[in-house]
């Protein structure tokens, strides 16, 4: 069963904030870019359910270990 788009961007808005939570000394709207940049690279996945997953922990690394 794959994911409605809704649903979809309702579990990443919970992962942005879990996220804020995590790393409070970051802005919001960083971590929003990190998780949107992360979505995009799951953009053509036919299998939806687990794209949340895999976007929060792309984007966790990202904002742990941020490119210079």
């Amino acid at each position: 069963m794959t994911r409605e788009l809704a649903d979809e961007d309702q579990a990443l808005s919970d992962v942005v904030d879990r996220l804020e939570g995590r790393f409070p000394s970051r802005d919001r709207s960083e971590i929003e870019r990190a998780v949107a940049d992360a979505r995009s690279h799951f953009a053509r996945a036919k299998v939806r359910d687990f794209v949340p997953v895999l976007v929060e922990r792309e984007a966790r690394a990202r904002l742990e270990h941020p490119i210079q």
